[in-house]
């Protein structure tokens, strides 16, 4: 599995891509950032970003995009900047029909160094230990972007064996109000009970009817 990780944000961008599965070795095949000036308008940040992500993709033809999630924090400008950056990497990875994984920043320490509470330095050095890299990545972006991919090759087989269960089971709750359905008679099938203007004719006969009743009774007279 080839994954792509981006460690979304507006000044600093970082994209990395791992090779590999669940419980064998790890391969790097490439770590990098994609910047944009702080003082540019927003919205030319924003392609920037766009246009190195693209070049990332066609470089490395990724099955997997594992984008950090976006939680809340002190500062408001930077968690809308991160937004708008995974916006934009989450939007590029649509066009071309690749899955998109989110992981939040925990998930992605625990998963590495065992720890959730783990810091920046610790991620690098165990990022370095996993890729059996030289050093680690720099800036720290670009090893947590590093990080996120590696985090997904490892959870992917346990999410796809609950996506897996929680798909089956509701197929068995479908099959099941089906099965219910089928059982219960349709609407051709029920009687109809009579309404209370029916129940009163039925009760009470007809003038005619009565009239045909008291002739039938009546004593015949003698024939001349």
């Amino acid at each position: 599995m080839r994954v792509l990780g981006v460690d979304p944000g507006l000044t600093r961008c970082g994209v990395g891509v791992v090779d590999g599965v669940a419980g064998r070795p790890l391969t790097m095949r490439g770590v990098g950032v994609v910047r944009t000036p702080a003082d540019a308008d927003l919205g030319h940040r924003l392609v920037a970003i766009e246009q190195g992500i693209e070049e990332w993709l066609d470089q490395h033809q990724p099955e997997v995009l594992a984008v950090e999630r976006v939680f809340s924090q002190h500062n408001v400008r930077t968690v809308m900047g991160t937004a708008q950056a995974s916006a934009v990497a989450m939007l590029c990875a649509a066009r071309r029909g690749i899955p998109v994984a989110l992981h939040t920043p925990s998930e992605v320490k625990a998963a590495v160094t065992g720890s959730g509470r783990a810091d920046k330095a610790q991620v690098g050095a165990m990022v370095t230990r996993l890729l059996r890299l030289d050093a680690p990545p720099k800036p720290a972006d670009a090893a947590d972007a590093l990080a996120l991919a590696i985090c997904h090759i490892w959870r992917a087989p346990a999410q796809n064996r609950l996506q897996q269960a929680v798909a089956q089971n509701r197929l068995q709750q479908a099959t099941a109000r089906h099965a219910q359905q089928l059982q219960r008679p349709g609407p051709a099938q029920q009687l109809q009970r009579p309404g209370p203007a029916q129940q009163l004719q039925r009760a009470r006969p007809t003038q005619q009817t009565q009239r045909a009743q008291q002739a039938q009774q009546a004593p015949k007279g003698r024939t001349p």
